[in-house]
């Protein structure tokens, strides 16, 4: 990696996103903030900016085909892209209970953290071909472990019960191993990262963690060398078990 790496990190206006998109830019890198509030946006860049950061804004709505377009045509004005962190995401609401959630609000969730997910990844792909030392790093969560979720007696050792949330993590783990297959003869490194649990609006500042601390894992596997792993599943101790 050198200081002309360019790097995305979609969801960056805020939380976890914005101390991911801080930390890759304290390392020289020119550093994309993608969100799709406008105002957010460009708030996260001024402040990114005022502490040195190389960042621009990225208007990108995951969800949307148009949108993630447009975002592949300004990263290549920018310079093209060598760094993806794919952290966008959302809960889907609660409760989640299975027996009563409603299939409209499962659907938000996989679109934002699974499909919107591929849309990105796809789109900026072109451009991380052409990299030196391309890296992709998709944010799970612990709770997307099937392991840990049958692990124990207790229904709420890892997590609450959310038949959206959890699901989509665990949705999203499998799709990166089928990415990283597809990928093996390639330079791009493409692994998952769980921040922990994070005091973010996402669970109404509930986390014990900092998002400073959530972000450790992403500039980890964002930065790793040449010969890293691909296809992992990591926190800060290590390994996650699938």
């Amino acid at each position: 990696m050198s200081e002309n790496t360019i790097a995305l990190v979609t969801g960056a206006n805020k939380g976890i996103g914005y101390e991911i998109a801080a930390g890759l830019g304290a390392r020289g890198w020119k550093v994309g903030v993608g969100a799709r509030d406008d105002a957010r946006r460009e708030a996260a860049v001024e402040k990114l900016r005022a502490n040195g950061v190389d960042a621009f804004g990225v208007p990108l709505d995951v969800t949307d085909d148009a949108s993630v377009a447009a975002a592949a045509r300004l990263l290549e004005e920018q310079g093209g892209l060598d760094v993806l962190v794919n952290n966008a995401g959302v809960t889907g609401g609660m409760p989640q209970n299975p027996t009563e959630i409603s299939i409209d609000q499962m659907r938000v969730a996989v679109e934002t953290n699974v499909f919107g997910v591929v849309r990105v990844t796809n789109a900026m792909l072109p451009m991380l071909r052409r990299s030196a030392a391309p890296r992709i790093v998709n944010m799970s969560s612990s709770v997307g472990s099937l392991a840990r979720q049958t692990s124990t007696d207790d229904p709420l050792a890892v997590g609450p019960i959310s038949v959206a949330y959890s699901p989509t993590k665990s949705y999203l783990n499998a799709v990166t191993i089928q990415y990283a297959k597809e990928l093996h003869d390639t330079n791009i490194l493409i692994n998952l990262g769980c921040p922990g649990f994070v005091a973010t609006d996402l669970n109404g500042f509930r986390g014990v963690r900092t998002p400073e601390e959530g972000a450790r894992i992403a500039i980890s596997l964002a930065t790793l060398p040449d010969d890293g792993p691909t296809g992992g599943y990591f926190e800060d101790a290590g390994v996650i078990p699938w």
